[in-house]
């Protein structure tokens, strides 16, 4: 495929990437990721000759498609592409291009818009799960602008407010896919945990520094890097996941005592790579994480007494609520919900590298 394809660039929350419809891509994936590969600009470090931005969080996908089943209105396909290397990975979804996807199913045309506003029933083909998107449609058209700010995203835009039910274990199979609340990976205490997003939570003084660095700074330790990858590849093994070293999850994420009025201060990294922020999924996972007894970190979390958990990022904070089903034993993950924001970049055509 030569010509070019229909495509929508937004940013969602704090990710930026390509949307497609999946009418205007290869049915066959090989050849779909071949294209996409040549789209974004990867391999390159800089994706100087693509849509992509040099780093994982701005090399990504979303696919969208009517729904295949009764029960939701759109199905929704993530992949993450590699910037160096050319990978293209379905093993996790993103909850942060989530946030764009039922405003681009309305302007394609896949979902009515209603009066004022309207939700989306998302199924998360990575992971099999329901999400529901409700936005600003005044008018019958979709309305980017508003006066939410999020972390990690210059000004402000209209809410998107995510609901996530059923996630527990969309990935591993269950809450805690080791089957312990505490394990020991190479003599570093971790909670294993998936709630939407495989993660590995640690301690960051474990991992020989505060968690108070910023990203770039993390970034430059090529020691760090090298720990955290032994983690998450010993880690991914325990959780279920196989050899992990070809892909981005597990990711690993770092608490330390909260210093900036948030519940947990938090960094992130993908696979090895420091998150500007945090994902939405992956913020979900930790705060559920924190919230279980025994759990590593635990006795660092500054919990309010109702209401969302605020967590601390690199460039901010990210409130996330979770509900719990107490009746269970354990308790079971209910509901989970996140306030994002998204808006649209640009609509037209891209053409791929040759």
């Amino acid at each position: 495929m030569t010509d070019g394809v229909r495509c929508m660039l937004m940013r969602g929350g704090t990710s930026k990437g390509a949307y497609f419809l999946a009418t205007d891509l290869p049915a066959d994936p090989a050849a779909r990721d071949d294209l996409l590969l040549r789209i974004m600009g990867t391999p390159d470090p800089r994706q100087i000759d693509g849509l992509g931005g040099a780093h994982p969080v701005t090399s990504k996908v979303a696919i969208v498609a009517p729904a295949s089943e009764p029960g939701h209105d759109v199905d929704y396909l993530f992949l993450q592409l590699g910037v160096e290397e050319a990978t293209v990975s379905d093993r996790q979804t993103c909850g942060n291009l989530l946030a764009g996807v039922g405003q681009f199913a309305v302007e394609r045309g896949l979902v009515p818009a209603g009066p004022e506003r309207t939700t989306v029933r998302v199924r998360l083909l990575n992971t099999g799960t329901i999400a529901v998107a409700t936005f600003a449609t005044p008018g019958g058209e979709v309305d980017y602008t508003g006066d939410t700010a999020i972390f990690g995203v210059p000004g402000a835009a209209a809410p998107v407010e995510l609901d996530f039910t059923e996630t527990e274990g969309s990935v591993c199979g269950s809450l805690l896919p080791t089957g312990n609340v505490r394990d020991d990976v190479g003599g570093i205490a971790v909670t294993c945990v998936d709630n939407g997003m495989p993660v590995v939570v640690a301690r960051a003084a474990d991992l020989g520094v505060t968690g108070y660095e910023p990203a770039d700074e993390l970034a430059a330790d090529t020691a760090l890097a090298e720990r955290i990858d032994a983690l998450r590849t010993e880690a991914g093994k325990l959780m279920g996941l196989g050899d992990v070293s070809g892909t981005s999850i597990p990711k690993t994420t770092l608490v330390a005592a909260p210093r900036e009025g948030g519940a947990i201060c938090t960094r992130t990294f993908i696979p090895v790579r420091p998150h500007p922020s945090i994902g939405v999924l992956g913020g979900v996972s930790v705060v559920t994480a924190l919230l279980l007894d025994g759990a590593v970190g635990r006795e660092l979390l500054a919990a309010p007494a109702a209401g969302p958990v605020e967590i601390e990022h690199a460039s901010g904070k990210l409130a996330v609520g979770i509900e719990f089903d107490t009746a269970a034993t354990p308790p079971r993950v209910s509901r989970s919900t996140v306030i994002r924001t998204a808006r649209k970049l640009f609509d037209g055509t891209v053409f791929p590298r040759p």
